[in-house]
């Protein structure tokens, strides 16, 4: 079975029923399902924890989602540091960027799917990745 990376903003998407990608989110799931295992790592964790009060609530999401959390290995944070710092010299603007890296960096150095809907860091600085993202629509 192949592993699949689930970024915050598809999380975002599945624990609100009214969000405009919740169905997008939830049938990708469920076709990737039979061949995929689904997971996080603490940084999408602490992303999906901004939105609740209690520890327990977002416990209950990803017990209900079955997700589980893997460390990210040492490898990919040295890498997700030397991207950042390639971002910065490129003259990245946005201060609030560094949870993609750390993501974009897992997903490339365990060579995970990624599932997201945003494309432009982790294609740019983690090329290899394959995404797993929404058509595109004309």
């Amino acid at each position: 079975m192949a592993s699949i990376l689930i970024d915050t903003c598809v999380i975002t998407d599945l624990a609100d029923p009214n969000s405009l990608w919740f169905e997008w989110s939830a049938s990708t799931l469920e076709r990737l399902d039979q061949y995929h295992t689904f997971f996080i790592n603490p940084v999408i964790y602490a992303e999906c924890s901004v939105g609740f009060e209690k520890i327990e609530e977002v416990e209950a999401l990803f017990n209900q989602l079955g997700f589980a959390t893997k460390p990210i290995p040492k490898e990919a944070l040295f890498l997700a540091g030397k991207a950042f710092l390639q971002y910065k010299r490129r003259q990245g603007a946005k201060n609030n960027v560094l949870p993609d890296f750390f993501i974009g960096a897992h997903a490339a150095v365990s060579d995970y799917q990624l599932m997201t809907r945003d494309k432009g860091r982790f294609s740019t600085y983690f090329p290899p990745i394959k995404l797993i993202m929404p058509e595109p629509t004309i």
